[in-house]
């Protein structure tokens, strides 16, 4: 399955825009801050029902406007499926699919898969371990649909017990009340573990096979998920922590603690690795990420890369090229601010594409 048509009314910087793929490689140029970036989030809305950069939906409308509709056709060995949303300033956003729509946008999480690799994934990186948690459950959902329920209500379990946790340090008293959320709690954790833990250990063989590729088998990386839940059950967890987190008025244990370790040589790369390594290492966790998505679905995911290839040599662009253009990556869509540049190495390596020059909140083909 491929994007042919992209339609935008309304969305961030674009008033109207109407587009046609190639079923392979797509690159959008132009200077920084003209929307390039806003294509590839349009279509990462049509995938996973919302913006790779901004949670609050309103927000994605252009200014002034009341609405925002993105539109998209996807070819599926020439069966045509249409994915429609629709965005309004305080209201729930409308998703549908051949102008049906879904009951939950949950419904719609696995249909497209999607790998997105930004300059915004530094994050995973230079911030917290929550990051890392959002890495391993972006990746999950998109082929495991009960896992996104399970979290859905993890997190509400937590936000309820820790709110009696805070009722019951302030009454000092317990009507027994926490032991059925301990339960509850201990059903969905113990299952999100499981996925994580099953995700990242087939995940690390691949993601090293790419950095090794990509830094020419000259550093030594590891990629270690680290959870409480690997020494002990969640319930066992839970109870033996049940007075500290009275004192804490929060849960103190369980998923919503885990985390990615990144390692090169042995230290977090947060402090070891240099700007470049650290971007080799994020983009070979991403197309890790898109092998494991083709291998447990069948589907091979689009593939969106947003400006990475900046502060790459030339040398390194070409070859990141020439590897993505390989037939199992399937569609593409590529930013870059050099038109030149990207044109000779597309050329040079005569694959099919299209290429879009864009400007003042227009997209023109080149």
């Amino acid at each position: 399955m491929y994007l042919k048509k992209l339609e935008l009314v309304n969305f961030k910087n674009y008033e109207n825009a109407g587009l046609e793929f190639s079923p392979r490689i797509n690159c959008f140029v132009g200077d920084n801050g003209v929307g390039k970036t806003n294509i590839l989030d349009a279509i990462h809305y049509l995938c996973l029902c919302k913006s790779y950069f901004n949670a609050v939906d309103s927000e994605n409308i252009l200014y002034n406007a009341e609405f925002s509709i993105i539109q998209g056709e996807f070819d599926d060995d020439g069966k045509k499926d249409e994915i429609y949303c629709g965005l309004q300033h305080d209201k729930r956003k409308i998703f549908k699919r051949n102008k049906k729509e879904y009951p939950k946008l949950s419904d719609h999480i696995g249909l497209l898969p999607i790998v997105m690799i930004s300059p915004l994934d530094s994050a995973l990186i230079l911030d917290g371990g929550e990051e890392r948690r959002k890495f391993m459950n972006n990746v999950i959902v998109q082929y495991n649909r009960p896992y996104l329920e399970n979290v859905i209500k993890l997190n509400r379990l937590l936000a309820q017990r820790n709110k009696l946790l805070k009722d019951m340090a302030e009454r000092g008293s317990n009507d027994g009340t926490i032991e059925i959320y301990d339960d509850q709690l201990a059903d969905f954790g113990e299952k999100i573990f499981s996925e994580r833990n099953d995700f990242t250990a087939r995940l690390v063989p691949v993601f090293q096979t790419y950095y090794d590729f990509i830094s020419g088998h000259a550093e030594k990386v590891e990629l270690v998920y680290q959870s409480q839940l690997a020494t002990a059950g969640y319930k066992e967890l839970l109870v033996k922590n049940a007075a500290r987190d009275k004192l804490l008025r929060y849960t103190s244990v369980g998923p919503h603690k885990d985390d990615l370790v990144l390692n090169l040589f042995g230290h977090n790369i947060k402090k070891a690795g240099s700007q470049g390594q650290q971007k080799t290492y994020l983009v070979a966790l991403k197309f890790a990420q898109f092998d494991f998505i083709h291998e447990v679905t069948g589907k091979v995911p689009l593939l969106l890369l947003d400006d990475i290839f900046d502060k790459f040599d030339e040398q390194r662009v070409k070859q990141l090229i020439e590897l993505v253009s390989q037939p199992k990556f399937g569609q593409i869509f590529i930013t870059h601010t050099n038109k030149e540049r990207m044109k000779a190495v597309l050329e040079d390596l005569h694959a099919e594409h299209k290429m879009f020059e864009v400007a003042g909140g227009k997209v023109q083909m080149i």
